[in-house]
């Protein structure tokens, strides 16, 4: 197989028996959308969606010094998540910059899984492997020992209880736990980038194709559609949930990208980029970098992706993620804008669209929150 050949996931037959547009992303054949990637949009905000996500990277650390290796590999406090919840972190290089932003499940005690964007996960497999050395830990590939099917909408919680036994109401957000779905041994968890509430299935590829059957029946009678990445996308726009190499890049540290929180410098030790991410924190402290905002639009124009920010005729920001929003009915983009034009409700901010300055609305993020 020549490396330009795209991978397929273990669905593929599937997608493109439902006529899926596919399209390739970080080397995989994945569905873009199967219809109306608007109408697949509003399922998932109104009742429910499916998802293949199985170009996510799975990488399993294991042995009796994995939590003190992750607490040094990556900035946050991995020793202190207790078995069967997961956290959201980033794994920087040593001058702060993201390398990826990642989901860390632990499975038990010396057990944990990290989840890495497709576009990133050997980059993460290589950082861990390299900073493993030393440590009485493994680190190892399993990318090929998942499919990941997520179901995400106000539907999905009923959805996934006429398949388990697994007790999903006493399942929090962040957290994972093993259970069987339709048969099929599978980890629950319940870790969404829709805004919504949702679960991801992380099966035996083996398993995927009759798990996606079942949830799809399951799923019939309450309006679930298969969704593609497309509205993936302007899923996660509307929740103001970024996306690496879009809101975060090796040239950004967590402080630059408003998740300094991320970061937990009162964990014992060292870690990589401690040193750089400290000066970071403290310049942010002093001179707060661009700020990540909301912007929408006044009129129909869609900003995209390194589009100007303008005000005053002066530069003063730029689009990291742009696209129309079918909850709102308007164009919205995520920007990093100077400290200055940042505060919500900001006038006189527009995004330069092809030489026109199209005005624009500073708000706070998320565009959208789902009522509890």
């Amino acid at each position: 197989m020549s490396s330009t050949e795209p991978r397929h996931t273990a669905l593929d037959a599937v997608h493109r028996s439902l006529g899926a547009t596919m399209t390739d992303f970080a080397g995989w054949d994945m569905p873009l959308r199967y219809g109306s990637e608007r109408d697949e949009h509003l399922a998932v905000r109104t009742r429910a969606g499916l998802f293949d996500l199985s170009h996510m990277g799975e990488i399993t650390v294991t042995g009796a010094e994995a939590a003190a290796f992750l607490n040094f590999a990556l900035v946050g406090n991995i020793a202190s998540v207790g078995v069967g919840r997961a956290r959201y972190t980033m794994i920087c290089q040593a001058d702060g910059g993201i390398l990826d932003d990642l989901i860390v499940y632990r499975l038990a005690e010396t057990e944990y899984m990290v989840v890495a964007n497709a576009s990133n996960a050997q980059v993460v497999l290589d950082a861990l492997t390299e900073r493993a050395a030393g440590f009485a830990a493994e680190v190892r590939d399993d990318r090929d020992a998942y499919a990941l099917i997520a179901v995400q909408g106000p539907e999905s919680p009923g959805i996934l209880k006429s398949l388990t036994d697994a007790n999903l109401d006493g399942l929090k957000y962040y957290a994972g736990l093993p259970g069987t779905v339709a048969g099929v041994p599978a980890l629950i968890a319940r870790t969404g980038y829709t805004g919504e509430d949702g679960f991801e299935l992380f099966v035996k590829p083996e398993h995927a194709v009759g798990l996606w059957q079942a949830l799809t029946e399951a799923g019939e009678g309450v309006g679930l559609v298969p969704c593609g990445l497309s509205c993936r996308d302007t899923l996660r726009l509307e929740a103001g949930m970024p996306l690496y190499g879009h809101e975060l890049s090796t040239s950004l540290t967590p402080f630059d990208a408003g998740l300094g929180r991320v970061v937990k410098f009162e964990k014992e030790g060292d870690f990589v980029g401690r040193e750089a991410l400290t000066e970071a924190a403290e310049r942010a402290g002093q001179n707060p970098p661009r700020v990540l905002v909301g912007l929408v639009a006044e009129g129909r124009r869609v900003p995209r992706a390194g589009y100007a920010v303008v005000a005053g005729g002066e530069v003063v920001g730029e689009v990291t993620s742009g696209a129309p929003s079918p909850t709102l009915g308007k164009p919205i983009a995520m920007a990093y804008v100077d400290a200055a034009h940042a505060a919500p409700g900001t006038e006189g901010v527009g995004v330069d669209i092809r030489g026109t300055h199209e005005p624009y609305q500073v708000v706070a993020l998320p565009f959208y929150k789902r009522q509890k």
